[in-house]
């Protein structure tokens, strides 16, 4: 009967220490928590443009083309080596002079040399591509 006893207090302190915990977290909600009522955009982040509703009939007014937007859109648009007379970064000048210095002539054969099989390095060339024995990769 003691240990009955026991448990039964036990259980009651319990309750009272689980009554505590759940009335520090509420106090604890209820300092952090703040009611807001007046709503705005962040000044910090960059706002993005929403899509129109296609079937809107007021949405799809024609509206007169603003020149001098069009022709931002159209030099944003173009490539930097078409903006710009040099490179601006680093990594730019990398690849800014594209043209080579001469003139790539494919029958030019000091410059270019092509792989010529005749038949008998044709067969040994589709030997070795199957994988015979004797030519290491």
């Amino acid at each position: 009967k003691a240990m009955a006893g026991h448990q039964k207090e036990k259980a009651i302190a319990d309750e009272v220490h689980q009554n505590q915990i759940l009335r520090e977290l509420y106090l604890k909600e209820l300092r952090t928590q703040k009611l807001h009522t007046q709503y705005h955009v962040n000044p910090l982040r960059k706002v993005h443009t929403i899509a129109r509703k296609p079937m809107s009939w007021h949405d799809n007014l024609e509206e007169p083309a603003d020149a001098r937007f069009l022709n931002l859109i159209h030099h944003a648009a173009q490539g930097p080596r078409r903006k710009y007379p040099e490179a601006q970064t680093e990594s730019q000048e990398i690849g800014w002079d594209s043209e080579p210095l001469v003139n790539p002539q494919r029958d030019d054969r000091r410059l270019n040399h092509f792989r010529v099989y005749k038949d008998i390095t044709l067969y040994k060339a589709k030997m070795w591509s199957l994988g015979e024995d004797g030519h290491h990769k």
